[in-house]
């Protein structure tokens, strides 16, 4: 298995755990690996900040919809109880 097939199952392994820091790390540690071309290390680090800003946006939809949900238990008839 080459390098770069090794760094990207790694890539991949990471964006399915779903959790910003271990993406944040590994996009650091690509930031210095001499093995992959500079082509090859900016798509894997392209892929972790994707991941990373659609994780930031499905948070910040969750929390709206909580926020609302809460709102709505909160109202009942117009008026905050």
């Amino acid at each position: 298995m080459s390098h770069l097939d090794e760094v990207s199952r790694r890539v991949e392994a990471t964006i399915a755990q779903g959790v910003i820091a271990p993406m944040n790390e590994l996009l650091i540690a690509l930031s210095d690996d001499a093995e992959l071309s500079r082509e090859d290390r900016y798509v894997q680090q392209q892929r972790l900040r994707t991941a990373i800003a659609h994780h930031g946006h499905h948070r910040a939809e969750e929390r709206e919809q909580a926020e609302k949900a809460r709102l709505a238990q909160l109202t009942r008839g117009g008026s905050i109880l």
